[in-house]
């Protein structure tokens, strides 16, 4: 994508589980999973999550803040600008939320 920044990524971990934002067509199948500190039927087997962390001078890791779900919009600048029109979000006929989204380089022609 062109970024110049070191992006710290997940993939390859228990990460996600850990924090509840991954999920097994298993425990989908279950009907409930705990996602946003509740128990309730989610969708898919990914669901939106940002944790942040702090590391001290003695190398201690700590755990500062977690949001989920509709806490994440802050971080989605475009949300900003689509609440502002006529329209709003316009997402009631879409599969999921930001199911409009695409990265930069992978628009239809």
């Amino acid at each position: 994508m062109g970024w110049r920044f070191k992006w710290v990524s997940s993939h390859g971990s228990d990460f996600n589980r850990d924090y509840h934002v991954t999920f097994s067509p298993e425990e989908l199948a279950g009907g409930e999973v705990c996602y946003n500190y509740a128990a309730s039927a989610f969708p898919m087997t990914e669901g939106p999550g940002i944790s942040v962390f702090c590391k001290d001078g003695s190398g201690s890791v700590f755990h500062t803040y977690s949001s989920y779900a509709r806490g994440l919009d802050m971080f989605i600048g475009a949300y900003h600008l689509l609440d502002i029109v006529p329209k709003g979000r316009d997402e009631e006929a879409l599969d999921f939320s930001m199911g409009w989204l695409r990265h930069h380089d992978r628009y239809e022609a």
